[in-house]
């Protein structure tokens, strides 16, 4: 599949479709059977549209990504000052998480394809990634003391939120008032 060239409608329908399924049911248990049908295209069309299985789960990580990223930055350019903007993420986990309720399908992609060369795995591992950097180029953008400190603990952080979300806790709020804290600690001209 061509990265560069927009899904056919058929293609669409099955990265809908492969969304719902992975992101529920998880990528190993589903097959491209379930797939074509539920998409409701033939076997052939789903391998004659991505080619393989593989490049069906990247292209449904890859549509999750795009969504997800701009939400945040679009929450972020919102943001009524800049300690909220460096605490934007958590934010905009708040209203993604009213569709996501099993954690980060990027974290579940990690557990299931644990082997780095395959391109999933390394998808998610650059959307953590992406995050990590959003995070220090936001403190740096609002003055904070220890840029990349502060990004790291907010990451963890985040993580921790999306990670215990399956568990039925309420720890976004928690977890989005102590990431307010943390950088307010760490930006002096916020405070």
């Amino acid at each position: 599949m061509e990265t560069d060239r927009p899904l056919t409608p058929a293609g669409q329908r099955i990265v809908e479709a492969a969304e719902d399924l992975f992101y529920n049911r998880g990528i190993t248990a589903v097959g491209v059977d379930l797939i074509a049908e539920r998409s409701g295209v033939t076997k052939r069309t789903l391998y004659n549209q991505f080619g393989s299985k593989d490049t069906v789960v990247l292209a449904y990580l890859t549509a999750r990504g795009e969504r997800w990223r701009a939400l945040v930055e679009d929450t972020a350019a919102a943001a009524g000052d800049p300690v909220a903007a460096v605490t934007a993420p958590f934010v905009a986990l708040q209203e993604w998480s009213a569709t996501s309720s099993r954690g980060c399908a990027f974290i579940n992609a990690l557990a299931e394809l644990p082997e780095p060369a395959h391109p999933a795995h390394r998808l998610a591992v650059e959307q953590k990634h992406w995050l990590l950097n959003l995070f220090q180029r936001l403190a740096t953008a609002a003055g904070c003391t220890q840029p990349d400190q502060l990004a790291t603990q907010l990451l963890v952080l985040h993580e921790g939120a999306l990670a215990t979300q399956p568990l039925g806790l309420d720890t976004l709020h928690a977890s989005t008032a102590l990431a307010r804290e943390l950088t307010l600690a760490s930006c002096p001209a916020a405070r």
